[in-house]
């Protein structure tokens, strides 16, 4: 479902409701910068056939763009980039026993020929900022607000460094 009243061009997917609070901040990114999105949980390993469904029809419903992020075994970019020609960026989700380096290595290994661009460990917000570059390749409206989104993160540090300047590092 979208969560923007623009068409959704960003599929966001996640295999647990407990990747919620990563994931969400990919939409929430998304959101600031107007791009439609719908967002899914879709197990890959519990529901293969949903999966499937998914990711073959995303480009037909106006998707450009998949965010999958998956913990642990990590197959949900990997199977989207298998199912699409849109491109995937995986979002590896810290976990309860390698701290994300398994979804890290799994989303990183990918075969020939299956590309998965892979983020840090949790950065969905990185995963939306990619896809936003991607679709402002054809996008003036939307490569003018990614230049206003980098001048303002310019201008915060230059603010937090003035502070630094003034105050010291002693609080």
């Amino acid at each position: 479902m979208a969560k923007t009243d623009n068409m959704p061009l960003v599929g966001i997917v996640m295999g647990s409701d407990s990747d919620l609070p990563v994931m969400a901040k990919a939409a929430d990114m998304l959101e600031e910068l107007g791009i439609g999105y719908e967002i899914r949980i879709i197990s890959a390993h519990r529901e293969p056939d949903v999966l499937i469904e998914w990711a073959r029809g995303a480009q037909d419903r106006g998707i450009r763009v998949m965010i999958a992020g998956a913990g642990m075994a990590a197959a949900l970019p990997g199977m989207c980039a298998a199912l699409s020609v849109l491109p995937v960026i995986g979002v590896p989700l810290s976990g309860k026993c390698l701290d994300g380096m398994d979804a890290v290595f799994s989303i990183l290994q990918m075969p020939p020929g299956v590309p998965v661009a892979t983020m840090a460990i949790d950065g969905a917000k990185n995963g939306a900022i990619l896809a936003a570059k991607i679709l402002a390749l054809s996008d003036p409206e939307l490569s003018a607000k990614l230049k206003d989104y980098s001048r303002r993160q310019k201008e915060q540090v230059m603010a937090k460094d003035a502070k630094l300047q003034e105050k010291g590092c002693m609080k």
